[in-house]
Formats: structure tokens, C-alpha cells, sequence
């Protein structure tokens, strides 16, 4: 799950950049491109209020949640550059590539609820493998 938050405006097309910072995020983790990873990879764009202790509210926020252990240093690395240049290119705002702020959070054991279940790592993992497997 990817959060973005920006002051209403900040992006000309906040549903191409909802697509683009999911599709960043599953390329990233390198998941393997199945129904489960298309479906539940998602990005949503809020209109917030923000502002630094100047009062300037030219930032972004990008909140992205992944299950435990997705994102290793590398991988880290690579979507807070790759995320941040999204938020630049999608707001035509080279200021905001020193103004981008982007939190990575894994998600706790039991942590991500997916179709009516608090599922676990583990069942995260073997969902994935049976959709890959054809369900065997």
C-alpha cells in the first residue's frame, strides 16, 4: 500500500500517479506479476494540509507499507529515489525532490487484511505460491 500526501493541486493527474507509484512499488519488491500482487498493490492520493516549522506547505509525504522483510537495503534504496523522482516528475516541481519525505513501514505478523482475513506473513507467502502454482 502506498499513501501520498500533498497540498490539493500539487499533481496534474493523481490517477496516473496513484498507477505509477504502485506499479514502483511492485517492480521494486520484484513480486512476481499474478492477480493477488495486481490487485492488492495500491497507491492513494490525499489532499492534506502540511507544513514545515517555516509554515511552508510545499511538501509530499509517501507512506509505503509492505509486508515484512519486502524491502531489503537495496530495495529500499531504490523506491525512495524511484518514488521520489514519481513525485518531482508528476508535479513538475524540482523543488520537491528535497521536499519529498518517504516512510517505509513493514506491516506487523496478522498485519495485512486481505479479502475478509488478518493474514501473516506466512500465509501471505503460501497464498502467493498457490496463485503461481495454479492453485495446487
Amino acid at each position: 500500500m502506498i499513501d501520498i500526501y500533498a497540498p490539493a493541486g500539487t499533481f496534474a493527474d493523481p490517477a496516473r500517479l496513484a498507477t505509477d507509484a504502485a506499479t514502483i512499488v511492485k517492480d521494486v519488491e520484484k513480486v512476481p506479476d499474478i492477480a493477488m500482487f495486481r490487485e492488492n498493490t495500491a497507491a492513494f492520493i490525499h489532499d492534506a494540509v502540511l507544513a514545515d516549522v517555516n509554515g511552508d506547505p510545499s511538501h509530499v509525504r509517501v507512506q509505503v507499507l509492505t509486508n515484512a522483510g519486502a524491502l531489503d537495503r537495496d530495495k529500499q534504496l531504490e523506491v525512495v529515489r524511484r518514488l521520489t523522482d514519481l513525485v518531482v516528475s508528476a508535479s513538475g516541481n524540482e523543488a520537491l525532490a528535497r521536499r519529498t519525505w518517504v516512510l517505509l513501514t513493514e506491516a506487523t505478523p496478522g498485519g495485512w487484511g486481505l479479502w475478509g482475513h488478518a493474514h501473516t506473513n506466512e500465509e501471505l507467502v503460501a497464498a502467493a505460491r498457490k496463485e503461481l502454482t495454479g492453485g495446487h
